[in-house]
């Protein structure tokens, strides 16, 4: 049997901090470094303007998670782009559905309504009406 304890106290060790959260082991990362961070993690960066307001209430929600507001937003992006996707996706399915039961509705008119019918020559000389 394998004693996986050590494994077990370094892990909470890490989560705890005690261990790689020391001075003498952060150092604030070059471009280079993050720039391949980026392209990894298919990361870009942009540009957006919002409320001074919105930011302070994002960062204070980042603080009460631990973590920082970028992070939260990307984490809150994230949640939503898939649920609006899926409800884009519904209302196409939707339309698209509504729109050949349309045609399908319009078709049988047209079924319907077709050329008048025409007598054979048999019934046009005996007066009798078109068979449908």
């Amino acid at each position: 049997m394998v004693n996986t304890s050590k494994i077990e106290t370094a892990a909470q060790a890490w989560d705890s901090r005690a261990l790689g959260a020391s001075a003498a082991h952060v150092a604030v990362a070059d471009a280079a470094h993050e720039q391949a961070l980026d392209k990894a993690l298919e990361l870009q960066s942009i540009s957006i303007r919002l409320p001074k307001q919105l930011i302070e209430q994002y960062k204070l929600i980042a603080h009460f998670y631990g973590v920082g507001y970028q992070p939260l937003m990307r984490d809150i992006l994230t949640r939503f782009v898939p649920n609006a996707l899926e409800e884009i996706m519904q209302t196409q399915m939707k339309q698209a559905k509504e729109a050949a039961a349309l045609i399908h509705v319009t078709s049988k008119k047209k079924t319907l309504v077709k050329t008048p019918l025409r007598k054979t020559h048999k019934q046009a000389a005996s007066g009798t009406r078109p068979v449908v």
